[in-house]
């Protein structure tokens, strides 16, 4: 569903995209991925193995094993996404790694393919991991030792896994794995990913795939219907768990039972190989996991980082030369069998001394090359702030905004109105890279354009990119979003970071609670652009966009204040950014020496 994503190669729609829980694939990055050569030995394969969780429910899971008598560690894969999809990708995966002398589980997940109950998001993942741990750990084929393994929605499995700590998990390597509740899905900054939710959930309202008898429906007007908490109807049913999403905007209790807390780090001690990418939907959980093991985890110095230039897709694929308009090189692909081979040899079958990989290994875009870090985020980056300036009129790319290292003085702000009607577009396509060419929504006057001069030397950047905005509206509510970009010599514009940032302003205090504006008071609204590795090279010139709407992937703020699941009306917001010397809007940036 995401479209036609020919320049990456021949994919085939399998899931939903949005970041989260997508695993679209070609033959040529299953190549980079896991193609078996010879098999080093035959392989014994066993198809629909039931086991039982602790309430009775069948799961059923598809297991590859060396065909030699003897126990072996094993591996598990646990996808929502049905054992048998890709035309055997997982059976590709399992012939691999049993060759090298690994049982290979892959399981349906509760409520998918041949495994009983109901499917209920993340929300039952966690013990249903735990159960399907300890009952591999009591095969007559095991040694008693389980690692896990995945992508995406395969990814946060595992640390719900291991959260609930199974005695005989001894390490994980989650890909692309959500995390961040409020600040990734379904909502990012008090915004609710209106065509994520949707195209994700109607794919797994059945036992198999729905997606393509939602493949013809009229997304428009799908989109398009309030109140959006039944907008599920117009597409032809009632979801559950839609309209569940829609019913909870701040993290309360209903998202809590999966929310990882600082308590939580304290109790995971396990070696990890975090993998994730620039251009990942799920950057942002990954890095929350990464960070939250780093500051807390007893297990922080058996931690791994590995963030590549990569899309979700191909944090799993292992990368293409070409991302967009993004040349990226050879050297920015890796070859991912040998990476979890090689993690698994030493923490899962002790068969090598040590795990002699860099604790961090960062893509640094623009000057395209791998950086190597004792620890991330970088030591030694330093926070630099660039400033907004214009003389009111900085609407358009032919306005009048600047950016620069200096602080504002008494400048006037700059102002535009925002018809939820007439949204700044945004689809899920654009997730899938930085973009390419020229951009058009720079000429529509509510978008703000702020632009530094020519670099007279290269501004390197990695770390985790904030924008603090000091803003205001004529409503008590409404929307800000931020886009940083690098601009070519030559014109080539790409954008730098996952997505455009966005910040629902009763959210500006945070996802777990509701704080109106006060109309025409200005307030600081903070926007995540989460993190970024990129060169700005000479020449080239730093841009930061600023407008209140990036649809249909993010639901356009109605600027009522009202409750955004039900409501059914609308207005046209003013609203108006300040940079002077009291109210300095800025991007704040981790620029390394």
């Amino acid at each position: 569903l995401m479209s036609r994503l020919g320049r990456l190669g021949r994919f085939r729609r399998l899931a939903p995209t949005g970041g989260l829980i997508t695993l679209l694939t070609t033959q040529t990055a299953l190549t980079a991925l896991i193609v078996p050569t010879a098999l080093s030995a035959q392989i014994a394969e066993r198809f629909g193995v039931p086991m039982r969780a602790r309430d009775g429910i069948k799961l059923v899971s598809d297991l590859y094993l060396p065909a030699d008598s003897g126990r072996w560690p094993a591996i598990l894969v646990r996808t929502p996404y049905l054992r048998t999809f890709n035309d055997g990708l997982f059976a590709k995966h399992g012939r691999t790694f049993a060759a090298k002398g690994y049982a290979y589980v892959v399981q349906d997940v509760r409520g998918r393919g041949d495994s009983e109950g109901e499917f209920d998001f993340f929300f039952q993942e966690g013990k249903d991991g735990y159960d399907a741990v300890e009952w591999i750990a009591r095969q007559p084929w095991s040694n008693g030792r389980v690692c896990t393994m995945g992508v995406s929605y395969m990814g946060t499995v595992q640390w719900l896994a291991a959260r609930e700590k199974p005695p005989h998990l001894v390490c994980a390597v989650p890909t692309a794995a959500a995390g961040r509740w409020g600040e990734e899905l379904p909502w990012m900054g008090g915004v609710f990913l209106h065509t994520f939710s949707l195209r994700f959930l109607n794919d797994l309202s059945g036992r198999y795939s729905q997606g393509a008898t939602a493949a013809g429906s009229d997304w428009d007007r799908i989109i398009a219907h309030r109140p959006l908490l039944s907008a599920d109807s117009v597409l032809g049913r009632r979801i559950r768990l839609y309209r569940e999403w829609a019913s909870h905007p701040v993290i309360d209790a209903y998202w809590k039972r999966i929310l990882f807390t600082e308590t939580t780090f304290k109790s995971l001690d396990i070696p990890t190989l975090t993998v994730t990418g620039l251009y990942d939907g799920d950057q942002p959980g990954a890095l929350f996991y990464w960070r939250g093991m780093q500051a807390n985890s007893p297990a922080r110095d058996r931690q791994w980082l590995v963030l590549g230039p990569w899309n979700h897709v191909q944090t799993y694929a292992g990368g293409v030369e070409k991302l967009q308009g993004m040349e990226l090189g050879k050297e920015s692909i890796i070859d991912n069998l040998q990476e979890h081979l090689a993690f698994f040899d030493v923490f899962l079958k002790r068969t090598r001394p040590s795990y002699d990989k860099p604790r961090a290994r960062v893509f640094v875009t623009g000057s395209n090359r791998w950086r190597e870090f004792p620890s991330y985020p970088v030591p030694g980056a330093e926070e630099r702030s660039l400033y907004l300036h214009s003389g009111g009129r900085a609407n358009s790319r032919g306005g009048d905004g600047t950016l620069s290292w200096t602080a504002p003085n008494d400048e006037s702000p700059d102002a535009y109105n925002y018809d939820p009607a007439n949204p700044v577009p945004l689809s899920e396509e654009d997730l899938a890279g930085p973009g390419e060419g020229t951009r058009t929504i720079d000429s529509r006057p509510d978008v703000l354009v702020y632009s530094t001069a020519a670099l007279t030397e290269p501004v390197e950047v990695i770390g985790s990119v904030v924008v603090k905005l000091i803003a205001s509206s004529d409503g008590k509510d409404t929307d800000f979003t931020a886009t940083l970009l690098d601009v070519a010599p030559d014109g080539m514009i790409l954008r730098i970071g996952l997505l455009p940032g966005i910040r629902r302003a009763r959210a500006r205090k945070g996802n777990d609670r509701v704080v109106f504006l006060t109309p025409g008071v200005a307030d600081t609204i903070p926007i995540q652009l989460f993190d970024v590795a990129h060169t700005f090279r000479s020449g080239h010139r730093i841009r930061l966009e600023v407008s209140s709407s990036a649809a249909p992937l993010f639901a356009p703020n109605p600027n009522t204040g009202l409750p955004i699941a039900t409501d059914t009306t609308s207005r046209v917001a003013r609203n108006t950014v300040y940079h002077d010397r009291a109210r300095a809007s800025q991007v704040i940036l981790p620029v390394i020496k």
